[in-house]
């Protein structure tokens, strides 16, 4: 077996407020393989940026404390100062963020922008940099690459814009690439699109990657692990089948039967009742309980832990195998 790519231990993210502690990341632990793509699914609030910022060194550490490890390979993220973090960041571990419209510097042309994160990690001239750049955006299917890399900005559309943010992250080759909510404001063609660019960049530049989302119904095709965030916490994480076809916690249910189905159906979506937690006063017990329809007393009382139940299939409820198996087939008619 190789060796973990990223190896996150026990993370804890915490933001201290006027209103109190925010436990914006409490106890996550993942691994990600060399090659591996991992999606990582929940609500807003659940936990899945602030884990990727921290992976990052993007979390303010004055702001926040982050206490945990972060093994990257074989080196803990967090023992490294800002310097050391900077030479990782860019050239090993490359980020795309949400909005790509606020990502990239509306005063500067598209390909300067990608030219200068070369310069910053290589001894390269400014003219061999920007020849890369314009390769790069060939790379990510922009048409007329040479005049694209001339423009700003704003004369992108959304999807161009994000197919150069993709292009600047891969840009050196990156052994890791966190993809953090990539299909944001884009219509479902051109999200699929995007998808399918990272997946084939994936295998071209062998790069692992880790997606960043709200919807389950964006990893199905691409991922081969998922993990389930929801007030902090992973409360279930398992390849792509356990998940789709044999999911053990409720919160996962949820996530499943919000999903649009293709199939003619007069069936409405069944959205998840009520509100996620909040992270600074979390509820006794299981966070989940408040709006999970199948808590009982234990669940209010006792907080659950993420234990495996299949295999390296893994989740955080209380409820028995037999029951949930039950769910799987006769309320969410799939296998279990």
């Amino acid at each position: 077996m190789p060796e973990p790519l990223l190896e996150v231990s026990d993370l804890r993210v915490t933001f201290d407020t006027d209103d109190g502690a925010v436990r914006a990341v409490d106890g996550v632990s993942f691994t990600v393989m060399p090659g591996e793509t991992l999606g990582v699914v929940g609500e807003s609030g659940s936990g899945k940026s602030v884990s990727s910022l921290a992976i990052m060194g993007l979390v303010n550490r004055k702001q926040a404390d982050v206490t945990g490890s972060i093994v990257f390979k074989g080196e803990d993220l967090l023992t490294l100062s800002n310097d050391e973090m900077r030479n990782i960041r860019g050239r090993q571990i490359s980020m795309i963020f949400q909005d790509p419209m606020t990502s990239l510097h509306p005063f500067y042309r598209v390909g300067d922008q990608i030219a200068e994160a070369i310069i910053e990690h290589e001894s390269i001239s400014k003219d061999d940099a920007h020849k890369r750049a314009v390769e790069m955006l060939g790379t990510v299917k922009i048409p007329r690459p040479d005049q694209r890399a001339k423009q700003y900005p704003h004369e992108f559309s959304g999807g161009m814009r994000q197919r150069a943010m993709i292009a600047m992250a891969l840009s050196l080759n990156p052994d890791l690439l966190i993809a953090d909510e990539p299909t944001t404001a884009l219509d479902v063609t051109v999200q699929a699109q995007i998808l399918g660019l990272i997946d084939n960049l994936k295998d071209e530049f062998d790069t692992a990657v880790m997606i960043v989302t709200h919807d389950l119904g964006v990893v199905a095709e691409y991922c081969d692990n998922i993990q389930v965030m929801y007030a902090g916490r992973i409360v279930e994480s398992g390849d792509t089948d356990d998940i789709y076809y044999g999911p053990h916690h409720p919160y996962t249910w949820g996530l499943l039967q919000s999903i649009p189905r293709m199939a003619e159906t007069e069936d409405r979506l069944t959205p998840i009742k009520g509100l996620p937690p909040s992270l600074i006063n979390l509820p006794e017990g299981c966070s989940f309980a408040p709006r999970c329809p199948y808590s009982f007393d234990r669940c209010v009382r006792e907080d659950p832990e993420l234990l495996p139940t299949d295999g390296h299939h893994a989740d955080a409820c209380f409820l028995p195998l037999e029951e949930k198996e039950r769910v799987i087939r006769d309320e969410l008619g799939v296998r279990a």
